[in-house]
């Protein structure tokens, strides 16, 4: 419920950002006219609708974004004939009659007068519409639940988020609506000027669908009146994001206490380990089956090749495997991926040669184990004792000491003789060395529309090719495109050799996922780390001079500061060769 509630404020929200802006016009253009079978229905339909799409792009992934892209077209049209009828009472009046035989026929009531009308069928229509516009509008919140339901899989819980989140923009809108009746009805008692206020409404109606069709909905113009509703939204995510420590699975991180008397304290059974799907697809060895793990202690890894959190906790996985492998522990790997590319067994199977994993990986396209384990986390780590039973869950890097001693105390409780209580320390290298302590790096940022943030080169729009530049000014953990690019909902394809991008950050790493150019063609490219070579701070994929090569689909590390991680830089990249497809930007 309170997940609920934050949501509704969210929405709330959605009325100080630039968001909202242009489904304004179309919202006072239904000043004056009755609340209940005018105003409400549009403002229901608007939140439904939205609602409608969002779970539609949970469900069914990429297709539906080229759905709402035909929708949104539809809706600018019916959206222009509905300005026009503002202009031209007369086309209103000619405009309406086939929409009032529509009506009829769904026993909407239509009213037959004017498009612009009171009607309920007509209002609820206009509210469809705007709310086909205003989804692809994701702030941070939306972006959030969006992004949960994508990986968890859809749900009526997810469902009721979008639509609390729809339900709160509808009301922040009614607020302004019954607020800009007032001064309405005193500029008609003042002037006597409801027909000019009319024909101003349906000019106004006109530029923001001309707005809508141009892409400065999104603009630099949104994004300069944007700070406002950023922050106080942010706030709403720290509240709605569950923290690495909280067991979002139903399952309590209980076990993370030691006693007083330093002994471990009791692991708590937290649950049945979920019984694997039969019939897929294991590397490393044959599949394995609950009945294989009978009286053994099980570590299950949630992790992704692309993950740079996943790939960090490599070496202590690898290094628990061998060495307690002949006491009775077995590690699995459950790859469960998040870009469309991590799914092709071939790009796995080159990763865990690659990360050099030689225990059980088993591939989790359709994230059937994730949803059996109820997870939300890359990493997640779930131990499981001779019994079957889950004992203790680690989610995110970090606490290999705790983990390593409840792996310890799991093979001291199935009897297992010689159990050693040292701890590893395995060397680690390049993306896979641990993060530094400290202040917090640049966050993760995504390339592909549903869920890019921060962008500053003006709209980040699909589905065509489109010309960017790099912006004059760039703030902290913002980044920008230059020259001809193809975004999609996951990724921004380089369409044309030449094409950049850029990034002020602040870390010691810098990683970018990155693929090849069409049937895996290399794409060389160029990094600088403000404005010069990036010499001694170059990563592992490219040389002091800034050079290197994409040949797979994978994580790439570009930079590793030796000194200044402290303070914000300026990484740029330029793409020699067309092709390149650009994920998401990762720190540490």
């Amino acid at each position: 419920m309170s997940v609920l509630i934050l949501a509704f404020f969210g929405g709330l929200l959605t009325i100080l950002s630039p968001c909202i802006l242009p489904v304004l016009p179309f919202v006072f253009a239904r000043l004056g006219q009755p609340f209940r079978s005018s105003v409400l229905p549009m403002l229901v339909g608007m939140a439904v609708s939205f609602a409608a799409v969002g779970s539609l792009a949970a469900i069914s992934g990429s297709w539906v974004v080229q759905a709402n892209q035909t929708g949104r077209l539809l809706a600018l049209v019916l959206l222009a004939v509905f300005g026009l009828g503002l202009l031209f009472p007369a086309l209103a009046d000619r405009l309406s009659q086939p929409l009032v035989r529509l009506g009829n026929r769904l026993s909407l009531r239509a009213d037959r007068a004017r498009l612009a009308g009171d009607a309920v069928g007509g209002s609820l229509l206009l509210g469809v519409a705007i709310g086909l516009l205003w989804a692809p509008c994701a702030g941070p919140i939306l972006g959030l639940i969006l992004t949960g339901a994508a990986i968890g899989g859809a749900s009526g819980h997810s469902a009721l988020l979008l639509l609390a989140y729809g339900l709160g923009a509808a009301t922040s809108l009614a607020i302004a609506l019954g607020a800009g009746g007032r001064m309405a009805k005193g500029l008609k008692r003042s002037l006597g000027a409801s027909e000019r206020l009319r024909r101003g409404l349906g000019a106004v109606v006109l530029l923001a669908v001309a707005a809508i069709a141009l892409g400065l909905d999104r603009s630099s113009v949104a994004t300069a009146t944007r700070s406002g509703a950023s922050g106080l939204e942010e706030t709403l995510v720290a509240k709605l994001r569950p923290t690495a420590a909280a067991a979002s699975t139903g399952l309590t991180n209980a076990s993370s206490s030691q006693s007083t008397t330093g002994s471990p304290a009791p692991l708590p059974v937290l649950g049945a380990m979920p019984p694997l799907p039969p019939g897929a697809t294991w590397l490393n060895g044959s599949p394995v089956s609950l009945e294989q793990l009978k009286g053994k202690v099980v570590l299950v890894d949630f992790w992704t090749y692309s993950c740079i959190n996943c790939l960090r906790t490599l070496p202590h996985l690898r290094a628990w495997a061998e060495k307690y492998r002949n006491q009775g522990l077995v590690v699995i790997g459950v790859h469960s991926p998040e870009f469309a590319f991590e799914r092709d067994i071939d790009n796995v199977r080159a990763a865990t040669r690659t990360l050099q994993l030689t225990y059980p990986v088993v591939l989790d396209n359709d994230l059937a184990i994730w949803k059996a384990f109820q997870n939300r986390y890359w990493p997640a780590h779930y131990f499981i004792d001779a019994r079957g039973r889950i004992r203790h869950v680690q989610f995110g890097e970090g606490a290999y000491d705790r983990s390593e001693r409840v792996i310890q105390q799991l093979l001291k409780e199935a009897g297992r003789p010689g159990v050693s209580n040292a701890l590893v320390d395995p060397e680690a290298t390049g993306s896979l060395a641990a993060a530094p302590s400290g202040q917090l790096p640049s966050p993760e940022t995504y390339l592909g529309f549903e869920r890019a943030d921060r962008f500053a080169s003006g709209a980040l729009l699909p589905p065509a090719a489109r010309t960017y530049d790099f912006p004059a000014d760039l703030a902290l953990n913002h980044w920008g495109l230059a020259g001809r690019w193809w975004v999609d909902g996951e990724k921004a394809t380089a369409t044309s050799p030449g094409a950049g991008l850029v990034y002020r950050f602040r870390a010691r790493d810098l990683h970018l996922v990155l693929g090849p150019g069409a049937g895996n063609r290399p794409v060389r490219f160029r990094v600088q780390v403000d404005g010069a070579p990036p010499g001694d701070s170059h990563g592992n994929d490219i040389d002091a001079m800034g050079n290197g090569v994409v040949q797979q689909h994978r994580l790439h590390q570009l930079v590793r500061l030796r000194t200044g991680s402290g303070r914000p830089h300026t990484f740029e990249i330029e793409f020699l060769d067309p092709g390149v497809k650009a994920y998401a930007f990762t720190f540490g």
